[in-house]
């Protein structure tokens, strides 16, 4: 299918950085694991809602789901969980943008996995997209802008930064492992194959998640389903943002995918600018032309 990953990534950059808003919103109600179960809880049905869809207007029936396959998508949705439970403690260590910056070296990381364990490769001109939009996103994430990239370099000991890769490297997993659970099916429909992982996934984290909540946080496991009003378009905006991520990892390399999908940083530099009327630093600007500069050679290279 040509280049149709490069549209599903940016789709799904998009639906990301917009599920995040919403999601930050629910912060008010809910603890962390709280507002992240939502996404899990509320997409799950979506997700299926998604596979039938796409099954029915196809004509073709998703492929029968076989152990390898279970073990990959089971593997990687736990992946994510942790991953995301990484993130949440690269937070809590009072270290919101180091933990995010470091979190972004998933393009990197997912480059050397699935090298080592799909044999995928890039082009030279592509690397060079994707370590270009990695600095760009450090620059973006790191406090203070350019200047505190050293600052941020001296912290890579830190919880914040450990906990940051931890969290890079999961989400890296993660995606490798969906992408490969999408192989196996080894159907004639790459979008299928990777709607039929989503469903799946989806269901075993919301119902991990839900198990987790229900001993540790039974309040929040209420409050998730009481303010299903709210929390409900954060499923619908992950679910779609979960398919075309899983669509542009069975039809992309996982590193390109990862890198063009730093656009999602711009993304949430527009909804700020224009609905949080943030403004956006000089730091800001380098750091928002690093990621298109390095986007556009991910492209060109691809």
């Amino acid at each position: 299918m040509g280049d149709v990953w490069i549209g599903f990534t940016v789709a799904a950059a998009l639906f990301q950085a917009w599920r995040t808003a919403l999601q930050q919103a629910l912060r008010g109600t809910l603890s962390a694991d709280g507002a992240a179960f939502v996404r899990f809880l509320y997409g799950a049905p979506v997700a299926a809602l998604l596979l039938a869809g796409w099954s029915a207007v196809t004509g073709r029936a998703p492929a029968p789901l076989q152990g390898t396959f279970l073990a990959f998508a089971a593997a990687g949705g736990v992946a994510q969980l942790l991953a995301t439970s990484a993130l949440m403690r690269a937070f809590a260590a009072r270290g919101y943008a180091v933990g995010t910056a470091y979190a972004k070296t998933e393009a990197v990381q997912g480059a050397l996995l699935a090298w080592l364990l799909l044999g995928e490769t890039v082009s030279a001109v592509a690397a060079g997209g994707v370590a270009l939009s990695l600095f760009g996103v450090l620059v973006l994430s790191s406090p203070g802008g350019a200047g505190s990239l050293s600052s941020l370099l001296r912290q890579a000991g830190q919880p914040a930064a450990l906990w940051g890769l931890a969290a890079g490297g999961g989400f890296a997993v993660a995606a490798v492992l969906f992408k490969a659970a999408t192989l196996s099916l080894g159907g004639v429909d790459r979008i299928l194959d990777a709607l039929a992982t989503l469903a799946v996934a989806t269901v075993l984290q919301s119902g991990l998640m839900g198990a987790w909540l229900a001993r540790a946080e039974p309040a929040q496991l209420r409050l998730a389903i009481a303010a299903w009003r709210r929390a409900v378009p954060v499923g619908l905006l992950s679910a779609f943002g979960s398919a075309c991520w899983f669509s542009a990892f069975a039809l992309g390399p996982v590193a390109l995918v990862r890198a063009l999908g730093q656009v999602e940083m711009l993304f949430t530099l527009a909804f700020g600018r224009l609905y949080l009327r943030e403004r956006i630093t000089g730091a800001g600007t380098v750091g928002f032309a690093l990621v298109v500069a390095g986007v556009v050679l991910v492209v060109v290279g691809r």
